[in-house]
């Protein structure tokens, strides 16, 4: 249970983060998305069923703070935490972790989210709905896996992993 408690403070935090430090470093407009890098751990971490009941919760707390859409945050990430499960391989976890191909997954996994996410999102808006999604997509996966190297470099130092694995 004690590993259950630890996540759920986690999250509580990172949704602490979002909402108020986050918006303090937007580039413009576009926040990097601080949830797609801890359900890519987790989905390393503990395997696909987690990282989807995972990405449900969490998609429910952002619909819960941003009130639009409901549902609509919890269904895109529900979907991630399912695609980034499978890349979860029990024997190959840090070695993950602490390389580019954690980046890339990270990348995988917020351009899926918000592809989702924007599609809908931005429906019934004057203009091509298409450019607007892709536009917001690729602004906040770029900034999302700036961010994620932090982390990589974190993992590949703690487990003494070179990062170009």
């Amino acid at each position: 249970m004690q590993p259950y408690i630890r996540s759920a403070l986690i999250i509580i935090g990172i949704l602490l983060l979002q909402t108020t430090f986050i918006p303090l470093i937007s580039l413009g407009g576009y926040l990097p998305d601080i949830f797609i890098i801890y359900l890519v751990y987790i989905a390393l971490k503990r395997g696909q069923i987690e990282a989807t009941v995972s990405g449900f919760v969490i998609g429910l707390l952002e619909d819960a703070v941003a009130i639009k859409f409901f549902g609509l945050a919890a269904f895109s990430k529900t979907i991630t935490g399912f695609i980034a499960g499978y890349f979860y391989n029990e024997n190959m976890t840090f070695q993950l972790l602490g390389s580019y191909r954690y980046l890339l997954i990270i990348a995988l996994c917020s351009i899926i989210n918000k592809l989702i996410y924007f599609f809908f999102f931005f429906q019934g808006i004057e203009g091509s709905v298409l450019i607007y999604t892709f536009e917001h997509t690729l602004g906040i996966t770029l900034y999302t896996c700036v961010i994620s190297i932090l982390p990589m470099f974190y993992f590949s130092q703690r487990y003494n992993i070179s990062w170009v694995q």
